[in-house]
């Protein structure tokens, strides 16, 4: 799979997780795609959310894996 490719189905894989994220007054933005990792950013309601870390792995991280299983982890980026 090339990087345009991963990209596309990690950008997929947000789609289906973003609809969950804003009904709970939240949303993600994806940062960047690297060789084996994620790079993501928890919006809005999710920033304080005390399960945050819960729903990136329980939930963004199993999407993700989901459309691209090369995928080993998810980083949320606080603050950028």
């Amino acid at each position: 799979m090339t990087s345009e490719e991963l990209t596309l189905n990690v950008e997929k894989a947000l789609d289906e997780i973003r609809p969950f994220l804003q009904s709970d007054g939240g949303d993600i933005t994806l940062i960047s795609v690297e060789e084996h990792s994620v790079k993501v950013r928890l919006e809005g309601a999710c920033v304080g959310c005390s399960v945050n870390q819960m729903t990136l792995k329980s939930g963004v991280e199993m999407t993700i894996k989901k459309y691209a299983p090369q995928i080993e982890e998810v980083i949320n980026v606080v603050g950028v």
